[in-house]
Order: structure tokens, then C-alpha cells, then sequence
């Protein structure tokens, strides 16, 4: 997590994800880069073009002034202007970083909210490999003390789990693990109890403070977003899923997260590679 890649309209919705960004870099050194896209780019005659790209250097130049002296020691931002749809050169702009994350706001002046809320929220976090930060609504976070980690009926729930640590340790959190259930099978309960136990077995085998609740409820992302506002958690770690195989996440609970989630998020897209790893050593 060295490099921070942070899409923006220059609206101050969308310094939400520069601000997350900021947070981190007190806590270790990180490159931030600063994306813009020239609108409607391919559609642009080439004086337009020059145009907006003057205009958007010097809405850069004013936010390197102002923000520059909130990085922490050793952490640098950037900016690069770019042409093309926005989707498509965030996504590229992500992927051509090794150990990089996306931080960004769902909404903002020219078409974030378009762009985030919705399936094309879930195509973009599948389109990476790399985390995806995303903050709704509200202030952003001073600091990060409580993660609220939801534990699902299915392999892929605890991949989630080494990055949430790493952020844990990072800034001393406290690992909230929720296993939330509506589902009276008995081995389906037992399963979702023994993928919970396993979690909570790896973070305090790194000596995090973990808490562990089992919930009951009918809807997962309310229940999970219930929580997180009671106990004024200031992360909830997902996963998104493969978007092939959620019929591009209609109805599907990282969907329904990021619409409805106040608290900011981490999406983390599963692989194949992740878990066995993991938890073969603590039982999985």
C-alpha cells in the first residue's frame, strides 16, 4: 500500500479520497497521485483540449499549495492529467502500479456519482486487483480506530482478513468480526462460526485487538452497517466478488454496501491464490 491513486474533479466531494489518502501517509511514506480526466476527452476539439487542461493544471497547482504540507515525512503527491473515459483511465492508472490502492470519493461534480454508485462502482473494483477505498458520505475520518470485518457463508469472506490486519497495525485499530446470520442450518451456522473463529484466531495471532459479535438479521448490509454506526467503527472491509459470476453485482451485497454504507469502505476483488495459505495454518 505505497501508492495512492486518487481520482478527482476538483469538486470538494472528490477531495474526500485525496484527504484518506493524507491519513495514510502520516502513518507511512506514500506516493498519492492525483487523477484527472478531461471530460468527454475523445469529443474535444484540440483548442477545448488545451483549454480544460490549462483550467485543470492550475486547479492542481492550487491543491499542491494547500495539501502538500498535510503529507507526513517522506510521502510525496502528484498529479496527472489524462484523456479518455474516466472508468477506464482510473482503472488503467491503478493497474500500472505495483502495491497500489484506489481512494476515492462516490461522488462529486462530473459524473462520480454516475460513475460509483451502482454496478460501475463494482466493474471498477473488479477491474483491479489492487483495494479500493471508497467514502461516501460525511467527514472523513481523523484517524482509523475501529474496522468492522463481515464474515459470509462462502470461501472467499476471509481474503479480506491479512489487509485488514495490515491496517489494523498500521494505526492500532481495534478488529471488530461480525458473523451475521438469518440462516437456521445448522451446518451452514457451524461453518459461518468456524470461518469466524479462524479470522479472529489470525488477528490475534498478530496481537490485535479483536472483538468478535455474532449477529442475527435478515439483511446482511444493513446489519453490517447498523453495527458499524453503533460502535462508531471508521473502516468496513468487503469483498466484491468476480463480476462475471455476480451478473454484474445486481442486488449483490458489495452493491448494496456501497450505496448504503456511511462509514468509508475497503473492496478487495478475491483470487484464487489468497486464502489457503492463510488459514491452513490457523485450521482453515
Amino acid at each position: 500500500m505505497t501508492n495512492f491513486i486518487v481520482p478527482i474533479d476538483f469538486s470538494v466531494d472528490s477531495l474526500k479520497g485525496l484527504e484518506w489518502a493524507l491519513l495514510f501517509s502520516r502513518k507511512l511514506p506514500v506516493n498519492i497521485q492525483m487523477v484527472y480526466v478531461l471530460s468527454h476527452g475523445s469529443n474535444l476539439q484540440p483548442n477545448e483540449v488545451e483549454e480544460e487542461h490549462k483550467i485543470a493544471q492550475n486547479q492542481f497547482d492550487k491543491l499542491m499549495e494547500e495539501y502538500t504540507s498535510h503529507l507526513g515525512k517522506d510521502s510525496k503527491l502528484k498529479y496527472i492529467i489524462k484523456k479518455g473515459k474516466v472508468y477506464r483511465e482510473v482503472v488503467n492508472q491503478v493497474n500500472s502500479f505495483e502495491n497500489a490502492v484506489l481512494s476515492s470519493s462516490t461522488s462529486g461534480a462530473s459524473g462520480f456519482e454516475e460513475l460509483f454508485i451502482g454496478s460501475n462502482a463494482l466493474k471498477m473494483m473488479a477491474a483491479t486487483e489492487q483495494p479500493v477505498f471508497t467514502i461516501r458520505q460525511g467527514p472523513v475520518p481523523t484517524d482509523i480506530k475501529k474496522i468492522v470485518i463481515p464474515i459470509k457463508l462462502d470461501q472467499e469472506t476471509r481474503q479480506k482478513t491479512p489487509i485488514a490486519g495490515d491496517v489494523a497495525k498500521l494505526f492500532g485499530a481495534e478488529l471488530h468480526v461480525i458473523t451475521i446470520t438469518s440462516n437456521k442450518n445448522k451446518r451452514d451456522r457451524e461453518r459461518l462460526e468456524t470461518y469466524g473463529n479462524q479470522v479472529v484466531n489470525y488477528f490475534k495471532a498478530r496481537d490485535l485487538k479483536t472483538v468478535a459479535k455474532t449477529l442475527v438479521g435478515d439483511s446482511m448490509p444493513n446489519v453490517t452497517c447498523n453495527y458499524a454506526e453503533a460502535v462508531n467503527a471508521d473502516l468496513i472491509t468487503i469483498m466484491c466478488g468476480d463480476i462475471d459470476k455476480l451478473n454484474v453485482f445486481l442486488g449483490s451485497y458489495a452493491q448494496q454496501m456501497v450505496n448504503k454504507a456511511n462509514v468509508p469502505l475497503l473492496s478487495i476483488t478475491p483470487t484464487e491464490k489468497q486464502v489457503t495459505s492463510v488459514f491452513r495454518a490457523i485450521g482453515g
